[in-house]
């Protein structure tokens, strides 16, 4: 895992502008209203309470964690151990594989490789982690609902502030002199909805989405290496299968890499 300040940083700056702009116009108190926060934020996640189940919303914490401490794709160490269990099942047999197991942190590479010193056949392996696969994007997808929801209650609870708002100031016309400031308390419910939605909930829900899409992609070239090394593929072949899951921005990264050790080792 590492770190990952960039929602943060965003999210400080999309504030600041925000909150700069109210400034530029006067007192900033202005815009501040208990009674149509609270309609915006709890009237919202009363909603996502309805929505989801309790187990799920347990795991909103661990999702918010996931946007501070985003996992380290590391396709092309990946790759090359692969590769490297690939030379070793070659040389020494598929059994070799049992004592680099202990030393591997990936489960669906551990799982994938116990099948494989097992003996289980090829279709039965590949079907068993495509239903990993298929579980884990499920249990992600549930997460990014939640705030994909939360992103759109947000909104429409906001518009129900301002509908009582508007109400309740069209029901007490006596003051003309109220109208314009009741007005505006009524606007802010659908001020703060849009806020809440456009800056803290659906940009949750896309970067949790963009993870998932990362990991399941890892896993997917994980996959296609483990069933490599059952068919007993080439090791220099898997290397290359393997390499076609990478982005052309990693290959290019990994080649002046390589370029840098093969100077440094000249001198």
């Amino acid at each position: 895992m590492k770190r990952n300040l960039l929602p943060v940083i965003g999210l400080v700056v999309g504030l600041g502008l925000i909150f700069a702009s109210m400034a530029a116009d006067g007192s900033l108190l202005r815009y501040f209203d208990g009674p149509s926060l609270i309609i915006t934020f709890v009237g919202s996640l009363s909603a996502i309470m309805i929505s989801f189940p309790l187990s799920t919303l347990k795991k909103v914490p661990a999702l918010l964690k996931m946007l501070m401490f985003a996992p380290d794709e590391n396709r092309w160490g990946l790759i090359e151990t692969l590769t490297h269990l690939a030379k070793k099942s070659r040389t020494e047999g598929i059994l070799a594989l049992e004592n680099e197991i202990k030393d591997l942190d990936n489960p669906v590479l551990i799982h994938g490789l116990e099948m494989v010193v097992d003996g289980t056949d090829i279709d039965t392996i590949e079907e068993i982690l495509n239903v990993e696969l298929e579980q884990t994007e499920d249990r992600h997808s549930v997460g990014q609902q939640v705030f994909i929801k939360w992103g759109e209650y947000a909104p429409a609870f906001g518009m129900i502030g301002t509908l009582i708002g508007l109400i309740a100031m069209l029901g007490d016309l006596q003051d003309p002199a109220l109208i314009g400031s009741g007005m505006a308390t009524a606007l802010l419910t659908t001020f703060y909805g849009s806020l809440l939605a456009n800056i803290v909930f659906l940009p949750i829900a896309k970067n949790l989405e963009i993870q998932t899409a990362n990991e399941m992609k890892t896993n997917e070239m994980i996959v296609e290496g483990v069933l490599a090394l059952q068919r007993g593929d080439n090791p220099r072949v898997i290397e290359q299968k393997l390499q076609s899951f990478l982005s052309q921005t990693d290959k290019k990264r990994k080649k002046e890499e390589q370029k840098s050790v093969e100077v440094a080792q000249e001198f």
